[in-house]
Order: structure tokens, then C-alpha cells, then sequence
């Protein structure tokens, strides 16, 4: 499916908004879409009048974001995800043939895996109508934005990199940001757990230049297929084939050996010095904080090819929700199959756009033995991308749905045993910035797969009493509100102006803790007690289990807030990620946006 043929369909079924005012690339047509995403109703826009007010130029090329705007966009795209799942458990739990009948079905779905591997063309693609070589190669030609005011320079946010081994027989297609240095410089933000990564340090070792080409648009497909947790070595557009029911179409990049997709609107094709790193961000990345400058590699472009009227294609990323809302369901159906290989006994998980998918998975599992769960946490944290999970509550068969958020708190808190937490700790995110030392941190694991426990206490207090009972103990204390007071484990969050370190406190108001039995505590500053989805996306952005986590007299505390020195933290805390207010204002004044004091809140924009 070509980028404008995802337009029609979006026209269609009413998933389009088109924007026709003039809007600059530096962080005005991000602000707006970090917007809609936010919204109920959200849609994927198009805009076409797009400007660089900076550099005093205009662009022919629209731009196009928000694509995976809903659940009934994603379907349009992929498909029924849970079809796609079964058809995955078919291929998982086929059957030697017991007779003709057996065999003709098993030719059948077995003939149907030739329209998996991709198909390799000779001749060029569409995305290769115009070329640029050499100095004629400008990034600066593409309409590439600079999403939040304190990222290093703009960004390239969906791009489809497409890497090979060093003999050329292992391809990866993943999605990592590209920072723009110069007309012909980007930054490759490929982490070290990713394929990308591996690949670099096999060319690094025989001392040669390593070959990426990007590709930008074409079926937005190809950018989900990139973020699927597959196996090291399997090329994810296998995943497209497989999905989409037909191969995909390959033609070879100018200047390189590396295949791309015939039909996306751009390619920017370059080779990888690899003796040499710069300095990479900071960036506001999809964690909701920016991630701190570090040392990446870079690509020196070597040509830029496009259709004849390309789109381009970009996503926003920020706090939650976002676009991997979306994404990110039809991930977890689609995979459920797979991760019940290693996890027979999973029934269904679910991973929380406001817990930022590697901060918190919730698992319903069919216990048949004590230690069963813990048994599966382990599992969990020993296979591929799961391994990054830092936080993990595992429920019963009885359990609701998980997705219904109040029902399934209520069971969790009913069955929260103390003696049943388990603090690991292992490889995490190199995104996180929570843990002590990168890329190793906490682990929290819960198991609440048993029958109810006590009621904590008769005792309750209403809100505005305990905080004057808390301040009087400590004055730090700013707020407080309590949540599922009716519950066998109520919790109490309370904000603090942070003097100290937050176990000094919770020592300190031990004599209190008969009226909660889970205390979770943040900073007073940036947060707001009354909005429950965002505390989530603050705390298990900000703990590591093995620091952040404290026990006294059978109740649980989580210390939310940002680490400092108060805490033996050393490493430079990020800041949130937060819109421009100057172009919030303007973009309301001029009618292109539409919000209000509560949804900047609600959200944290």
C-alpha cells in the first residue's frame, strides 16, 4: 500500500484530517499532533503547506503523521489481529498428516507461506523516480522536524532502517531515530541490544564501512513490522508477508547493496563510519523524559531517492497516549501465540500505553502449582524484548478483563501478599534512566494469582484529616489522596517537596501506616494526585525495585520521585518532556488546536 493510497483510505472512513494552514517543521507541526493523538477521536493528518521558518523556506512535500491514530486505523492497516494470532497457533500446533484430507489442508497452509518472503526486483522502484547524488543529497530538502524545544537538532522519527550482516546473509529492518547534524550527516540511534548494533560491531571488527539505507512512507506497515519483537536474524519483512498476505517488493539501493521496499517515497542511502562516534540528543523520546547525549555512530549520506511527488512520513513522540497505543495492541495479539511457547500457561498480557510497555506488563496466567507465577517471571525476563520488563503483576484466571483498569485493581489489591513480591534484578531499557548504572536495574515481580487476603485495617481517615495528621509530622508532605479505600489493601499517594531521602520518611510516619497499606510517593511539582493515569506513567518510569521499594509492618512503599544525590543517584536525571507554551498559544489562537486548562493537565502537556 503506497502513502497515498493509505490517504484515500483514511478519506474514506473519516481518519483524515487535512490541514491546509501554513505550518513550520520546528516544533509547530508536532505540537499539533502530539495533540490529536491525545483526543478520543483521534485522526492522522496531512499537512500541506509546510515551512521552515527558520531557513525562510517552503516545502512542495506534505507531511504526514498520526497514521496509527486508532484501534480502527490499525485494523484497516494490519488487519483482524486476533485472526492473525490464529493463524500463528495453526502453524505452532501442526500435525503430522493422518490421511489425504490432513495432508490436503496441510499443503494448503503450508502453500500459503510463499507470499512471506520478500521478492527481489531488478529493475528500480517508484521510490527511485528522482536521484541525488553526492552534494545534490540534501537532508535539508526534506521536510524534517524538530519535535520539542530541547532535542539536539531535528529528527527523522519514522524512518525504516534497513541494515545487513557483514557476509550479507542476516537483514533487519528496525525503527530508531535519525538525528540530522548537516546536509549529509545523521546520527544513528541504535542501541546495544538492538540487530543494528550487532551488525555494526561485525564491520567495525573487519575494519569496513557499513551500508544503511532508510526508507521513509510507502505501507506504514513496514514501520510497525520494524518495532515486532522477532528473533535475532529473522528479517521483519517476513512479519509483512505473513500479515499482509503477499510478499513484499524489493529493489536495490543506488549506491549499496541493501534492498528496500519498491514503493516508499523516500530513500537515503549512506554508509556507517565505523572508527568514529559523535555525540547523540538529547531528544524527548517515547518514555515521556529526553534521553541525555551520548556516543552513536553516524551515516554520511551518499544519495537521496524519492517518487516524483513523495509524502513524507513522521510520528510524535512524548508522554502517553501515542501512537504505540495502538501499535502496541496489535503487537500483543499478534504475539501472544509465540510468547505462550516459552509461557504455556499464559493466557492472555496486556502492556499499558501509560507504562510505557517495558515499565509494566500485567499477565493472567492458569496457576497449577505454587511458585507457578514466579516460575513465568523468570521466563518473562529471559526472552528477547520481554527481557527489558521491569515491573510485572501476574493475576489468576478469574481475574477480569485486563483492560477493564478499575475491575482489575481491585483484584490485584485484594490479593496483594507481601511475601508473594519478588525483587530481581537484571538487564533493562537503555532508555530507562531510573536505574543506578545503564542499562542494568530493579526488577519487580507480584504474584496475585492467590485467594483474597485480610483486610488491612477498620480504620480510615478521610483525605483532608491524614494530610493534616502526615504535615504534622512532616511539613515536606504538600498533598495527599487516597485510592480503593474499600479494598484489602488501600493506597495512599502523597506528594512531597523532597528534602531528604523518601525512606527517611516513610520510617518516620510508621505509626500512620495502619491507615494504608501501600504509600506511593512524588514529587509535589508536575504531577496532580487526581490524575491516576499519569502517576502511573511517573512512578514506573521513575523506581527501580531494588532502591525505590520499602517494607515495614506488612505495607508497601514506591518513592515516585526524581532521584538525586539524596538517594545515592549520580547519574543526570532527565527533564519531561513538555510542549512549547508559546506555540500551544499561538496554535490555539490561530483555531488549529482546540484544548483547555484540563486537558493540559490531564495529560502533562
Amino acid at each position: 500500500m503506497r502513502t497515498n493510497e493509505t490517504i484515500e483510505l483514511f478519506k474514506k472512513h473519516d481518519l483524515l484530517r487535512v490541514i491546509d494552514e501554513e505550518l513550520d517543521i520546528y516544533l509547530e507541526i508536532p505540537h499539533v499532533a502530539y495533540i490529536e493523538v491525545k483526543k478520543e477521536d483521534s485522526k492522522a493528518l496531512l499537512f500541506t503547506n509546510v515551512v521552515d521558518k527558520k531557513n525562510d523556506k517552503k516545502f512542495d512535500t506534505p507531511v504526514l503523521m498520526n497514521v496509527f491514530c486508532s484501534y480502527r486505523a490499525v485494523e484497516l492497516l494490519i488487519g483482524d489481529a486476533d485472526k492473525i494470532a490464529r493463524r500463528i497457533t495453526e502453524f505452532l500446533h501442526m500435525k503430522p498428516p493422518s490421511g489425504w484430507i490432513d495432508r490436503l489442508s496441510m499443503f494448503s497452509t503450508l502453500f500459503s507461506l510463499k507470499s512471506v518472503f520478500p521478492k527481489k526486483s531488478s529493475q528500480r522502484g517508484v521510490s527511485q523516480e528522482v536521484i541525488k547524488k553526492g552534494a545534490d543529497a540534501k537532508l535539508s530538502d526534506l521536510p524534517i522536524l524538530t519535535t520539542w524545544e530541547g532535542d539536539g537538532g531535528p529528527y527523522i522519527t519514522m524512518g525504516q532502517v534497513y541494515t545487513q550482516s557483514l557476509d550479507g546473509s542476516m537483514h533487519n529492518l528496525g525503527m530508531y531515530r535519525l538525528q540530522v547534524y548537516d546536509d549529509h550527516t545523521l546520527g544513528m540511534h541504535w542501541q546495544i541490544h538492538k540487530d543494528s548494533n550487532h551488525f555494526f560491531h561485525e564491520y567495525k571488527k573487519a575494519g569496513k564501512k557499513m551500508p544503511v539505507s532508510i526508507a521513509i512512507g510507502g505501507d506504514p506497515i513496514y514501520i510497525w513490522c520494524g518495532q515486532a519483537p522477532l528473533p535475532l536474524g529473522v528479517f521483519e519483512l517476513l512479519l509483512y508477508g505473513f500479515v499482509k498476505g503477499k510478499n513484499a517488493q524489493l529493489v536495490k539501493s543506488i549506491t549499496n547493496d541493501i534492498y528496500i521496499p519498491r514503493d516508499v517515497d523516500y530513500v537515503i542511502e549512506g554508509f556507517v563510519d565505523v572508527e568514529n562516534l559523535r555525540i547523540e540528543g538529547p531528544f524527548g523520546d517515547h518514555t515521556g523524559y529526553y534521553t541525555l547525549e551520548d556516543e552513536y555512530p553516524f551515516m554520511k549520506v551518499e544519495a537521496i531517492t524519492h517518487k516524483k511527488e513523495p509524502i513524507f512520513a513522521a510520528t510524535v513522540v512524548g508522554k502517553p497516549p501515542l501512537e504505540d497505543k495502538y501499535m502496541g495492541y496489535a503487537t500483543e495479539r499478534i504475539f501472544l501465540p509465540l510468547l505462550q511457547t516459552t509461557a504455556p500457561d499464559l493466557i492472555d498480557y496486556y502492556m499499558p500505553e501509560n507504562g510505557v510497555y517495558h515499565n509494566l506488563i500485567i499477565a493472567k496466567i492458569k496457576t497449577l502449582y505454587p511458585g507457578h507465577a514466579q516460575q513465568i517471571m523468570h521466563a518473562f525476563w529471559g526472552v528477547g524484548q520481554m527481557s527489558f520488563v521491569k515491573h510485572a503483576f501476574f493475576v489468576g484466571e478469574d481475574a477480569p478483563s485486563l483492560r477493564d483498569h478499575d475491575a482489575l485493581t481491585r483484584y490485584i489489591l485484594n490479593r496483594l501478599d507481601l511475601e508473594d513480591l519478588m525483587l530481581s534484578r537484571g538487564i533493562v531499557d537503555a532508555l530507562d534512566h531510573s536505574s543506578n548504572k545503564f542499562g542494568v536495574g530493579g526488577k519487580l515481580g507480584v504474584d496475585c494469582t492467590g485467594d483474597e487476603i485480610q483486610a488491612w485495617s477498620d480504620e480510615s481517615l478521610e483525605d483532608d484529616l491524614l494530610l493534616r495528621i502526615l504535615r504534622g509530622v512532616s511539613k515536606e508532605i504538600k498533598d495527599l489522596k487516597q485510592f480503593y479505600t474499600d479494598t484489602k489493601s488501600p493506597m495512599c499517594v502523597i506528594s512531597v517537596d523532597k528534602k531528604r531521602s523518601q525512606k527517611e520518611l516513610f520510617e518516620k510516619i510508621k505509626h500512620l501506616h495502619k491507615y494504608f497499606r501501600v504509600l506511593i510517593i512524588v514529587d509535589y511539582e508536575k504531577n496532580y494526585l487526581e490524575n491516576p493515569y499519569m502517576l502511573l506513567w511517573r512512578v514506573v518510569n521513575n523506581i527501580d525495585a531494588n532502591r525505590d521499594i520499602y517494607f515495614g509492618s506488612d505495607c508497601l512503599c514506591i518513592d515516585g520521585t526524581n532521584k538525586n544525590e539524596l538517594d545515592g543517584f549520580v547519574r543526570r536525571w532527565p527533564g519531561d518532556v513538555e510542549c512549547s507554551l508559546s506555540v500551544l498559544e499561538s496554535l490555539q489562537k490561530r483555531g488549529i488546536i482546540d484544548i483547555d486548562m484540563g486537558f493540559t493537565r490531564k495529560f502533562l502537556l
